[in-house]
């Protein structure tokens, strides 16, 4: 019987050891087991910039957005050229009282959704949920994402300040703050209804 010249450890094929090289074995596990203590597949610095890219990427996406909006591009000259139009449209005897009303709300309501969207993309960012992930809520956290959408409110707000077609409102950064805790409130709900928490 043929004996190997090269000693075990020098082999190009090892032993088997626990059905590592079976289908479904270890190299499985490697491949899939993405929550074990393992050390990174990737150079730290790729994996940082993916959890960049994943995470916080939205997030100054839809700031980036905000801060645009804050511009004259969507002052209220500019929307009601948009509004007014369209709801004569609907109904030619609409009166001017109506046409503001139905601006204002809209405008508002776009604070409370803005921030809405800003404070869920926050709190995503800062927690990185995973499927499965075994973490409850956390209402601190909640209160810190409120916290610093109110931040970005404040400084949104005072950004208005400088442009000459719009006014900074200690109010609709007070109803940003609002948008941010429906945000945290609607996530929560839905969260508890697919029993995430």
């Amino acid at each position: 019987m043929a004996r190997h010249s090269l000693p075990e450890s020098c082999r190009f094929s090892k032993p088997n050891h626990d059905g590592a090289n079976k289908p479904g074995g270890a190299f499985a596990k490697w491949v899939f087991d993405l929550d074990s203590a393992d050390p990174p597949l990737f150079h730290p610095v790729v994996s940082q910039k993916g959890l960049f890219f994943k995470y916080w990427l939205p997030v100054v996406f839809w700031m980036g957005l905000i801060f645009g909006g804050s511009t004259d591009v969507m002052s209220s000259q500019r929307t009601s050229r948009i509004i007014g139009p369209l709801l004569r449209w609907f109904n030619p005897n609409v009166s001017e009282a109506t046409i503001r009303a139905v601006q204002v709300v809209l405008r508002k309501g776009g604070h409370v959704t803005e921030y809405s969207v800003l404070a869920v993309l926050l709190w995503r960012a800062r927690r990185k949920p995973f499927k499965n992930d075994p973490r409850q809520w956390s209402w601190n956290e909640a209160a810190r994402v409120v916290f610093y959408s109110g931040l970005y409110a404040a400084s949104d707000e005072f950004h208005q300040s400088f442009v000459p077609s719009r006014d900074a409102s200690a109010w609709d950064a007070l109803l940003d703050v609002v948008g941010a805790t429906a945000g945290m409130l609607v996530l929560w709900r839905l969260g508890r209804r697919r029993r995430l928490w």
